[in-house]
Protein backbone atom coordinates (compact mmCIF):
# COMPACT_ATOMS: atom_id res chain seq x y z
CA UNK A 1 0.00 0.00 0.00
CA UNK A 2 1.08 3.16 -0.68
CA UNK A 3 1.75 6.30 2.06
CA UNK A 4 -0.58 8.24 3.04
CA UNK A 5 -0.24 12.42 2.46
CA UNK A 6 -0.65 14.61 5.48
CA UNK A 7 0.51 17.95 5.11
CA UNK A 8 2.84 19.75 7.23
CA UNK A 9 1.62 22.35 9.35
CA UNK A 10 3.47 24.98 8.03
CA UNK A 11 1.24 23.68 4.50
CA UNK A 12 -2.17 24.02 5.62
CA UNK A 13 -3.83 26.82 4.93
CA UNK A 14 -7.22 28.16 6.24
CA UNK A 15 -8.87 27.67 2.88
CA UNK A 16 -7.67 24.06 2.47
CA UNK A 17 -9.44 23.79 5.89
CA UNK A 18 -12.92 25.79 5.00
CA UNK A 19 -13.16 23.89 1.88
CA UNK A 20 -12.81 20.62 3.80
CA UNK A 21 -15.21 21.36 6.16
CA UNK A 22 -17.91 23.00 3.55
CA UNK A 23 -19.48 19.38 3.02
CA UNK A 24 -21.79 18.39 5.80
CA UNK A 25 -20.54 15.00 6.06
CA UNK A 26 -17.29 15.79 6.55
CA UNK A 27 -17.67 18.74 8.66
CA UNK A 28 -19.79 16.26 11.13
CA UNK A 29 -17.41 13.44 10.87
CA UNK A 30 -14.61 15.90 11.81
CA UNK A 31 -16.95 17.49 14.49
CA UNK A 32 -17.19 13.37 15.99
CA UNK A 33 -13.40 13.14 15.72
CA UNK A 34 -12.41 16.08 17.78
CA UNK A 35 -15.15 15.64 20.57
CA UNK A 36 -13.46 11.92 20.94
CA UNK A 37 -10.96 10.76 23.29
CA UNK A 38 -9.53 8.60 21.04
CA UNK A 39 -8.57 7.39 17.56
CA UNK A 40 -11.90 6.11 15.57
CA UNK A 41 -11.73 4.15 12.86
CA UNK A 42 -13.45 4.58 8.94
CA UNK A 43 -15.99 2.26 9.67
CA UNK A 44 -17.90 4.02 12.66
CA UNK A 45 -18.72 6.13 10.35
CA UNK A 46 -20.62 4.52 8.01
CA UNK A 47 -23.58 4.91 9.08
CA UNK A 48 -24.33 8.84 10.45
CA UNK A 49 -27.40 10.51 11.43
CA UNK A 50 -29.30 7.67 10.13
CA UNK A 51 -28.36 7.73 6.84
CA UNK A 52 -25.70 5.05 5.32
CA UNK A 53 -22.56 6.86 3.80
CA UNK A 54 -20.88 3.92 0.83
CA UNK A 55 -17.49 3.36 1.80
CA UNK A 56 -16.15 4.80 -1.34
CA UNK A 57 -18.17 7.97 -0.51
CA UNK A 58 -16.21 7.62 3.03
CA UNK A 59 -12.91 7.18 1.60
CA UNK A 60 -13.39 10.21 -0.35
CA UNK A 61 -14.20 12.04 2.55
CA UNK A 62 -11.51 11.09 4.65
CA UNK A 63 -8.77 12.08 2.15
CA UNK A 64 -10.49 15.25 1.65
CA UNK A 65 -9.72 15.83 5.34
CA UNK A 66 -6.17 14.61 5.70
CA UNK A 67 -5.15 16.46 2.83
CA UNK A 68 -6.70 19.61 4.13
CA UNK A 69 -4.35 18.64 7.80
CA UNK A 70 -7.15 18.18 9.69
CA UNK A 71 -6.49 14.67 10.47
CA UNK A 72 -4.09 12.41 10.48
CA UNK A 73 -4.96 8.37 9.45
CA UNK A 74 -2.76 5.57 10.86
CA UNK A 75 -3.01 2.02 9.37
CA UNK A 76 -3.59 -0.46 11.93
CA UNK A 77 -3.79 -4.05 10.39
CA UNK A 78 -6.87 -3.66 8.15
CA UNK A 79 -8.18 -0.52 10.00
CA UNK A 80 -7.45 3.17 9.28
CA UNK A 81 -7.18 4.61 12.65
CA UNK A 82 -7.73 8.76 12.47
CA UNK A 83 -7.21 11.32 15.07
CA UNK A 84 -7.07 15.50 14.53
CA UNK A 85 -4.22 17.35 14.31
CA UNK A 86 -6.31 20.27 16.26
CA UNK A 87 -3.55 21.15 18.77
CA UNK A 88 -1.29 21.57 15.79
CA UNK A 89 -3.88 23.00 14.14
CA UNK A 90 -4.45 25.59 16.86
CA UNK A 91 -1.14 27.04 17.42
CA UNK A 92 -0.83 27.89 13.26
CA UNK A 93 -4.95 29.36 13.39
CA UNK A 94 -5.64 29.91 17.38
CA UNK A 95 -9.17 30.02 18.11
CA UNK A 96 -10.28 28.35 14.14
CA UNK A 97 -11.50 25.43 15.07
CA UNK A 98 -12.95 25.37 18.34
CA UNK A 99 -14.93 28.38 16.57
CA UNK A 100 -15.93 25.64 13.36
CA UNK A 101 -16.59 23.11 15.77
CA UNK A 102 -19.04 25.15 17.77
CA UNK A 103 -20.90 27.03 14.84
CA UNK A 104 -21.48 22.94 13.60
CA UNK A 105 -23.15 22.33 17.05
CA UNK A 106 -25.32 25.41 16.99
CA UNK A 107 -26.22 24.79 13.76
CA UNK A 108 -27.14 20.78 14.02
CA UNK A 109 -28.84 21.44 17.17
CA UNK A 110 -31.00 23.78 15.10
CA UNK A 111 -31.82 21.29 12.20
CA UNK A 112 -33.91 17.97 12.35
CA UNK A 113 -32.50 14.64 12.46
CA UNK A 114 -31.13 13.79 8.86
CA UNK A 115 -31.09 16.90 6.79
CA UNK A 116 -27.29 16.95 6.39
CA UNK A 117 -27.77 20.59 5.84
CA UNK A 118 -29.98 20.12 3.04
CA UNK A 119 -32.20 23.48 1.89
CA UNK A 120 -35.66 22.88 0.63
CA UNK A 121 -35.77 24.71 -2.46
CA UNK A 122 -39.06 26.69 -3.45
CA UNK A 123 -40.78 25.63 -6.21
CA UNK A 124 -42.57 27.60 -8.40
CA UNK A 125 -46.04 27.30 -9.98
Amino acid sequence: MRPLFHPSIEDVTVEAILHALSDPVRVAIFAEIAGSACSQTCSSFLNMREKAIPKSSLSQHFKALREAGLIRGERRGVEMQNTTRCAEIDKRFPGLIPAIINAHKIQSEGKPRGTMGRRKVARRR
